[in-house]
């Protein structure tokens, strides 16, 4: 239960990062706020490992997932301009 509400709580501040960061106006809820910033880790964190570029529990890990969840979040106003 502790791993999912940091996971949640983690997830709430990378989003809230990455929508602090990219211009523009993001109409969304703090539940899609929180989904972006755990997708944004996940992604970053797997292509980040994958490629050597860090390991688990390295400091870099948080910024990274930041750029994944601004690459989500312009990838989610991309697709919703087009909607």
């Amino acid at each position: 239960m502790m791993a999912f509400l940091g996971t949640v709580f983690v997830g709430l501040i990378v989003g809230l990062i990455a929508r602090a960061i990219k211009p523009g106006d993001d109409k969304m809820g703090w539940i899609m706020t929180i989904v972006l910033g755990i997708l944004g880790s996940v992604v970053a964190g797997f292509v980040g490992r994958s490629m050597g570029w860090y390991q688990p529990g390295q400091p870099v890990g948080w910024i990274a997932s930041v750029i994944g969840a601004i690459v989500l979040l312009v990838l989610y106003g991309m697709v919703r301009r087009r909607g």
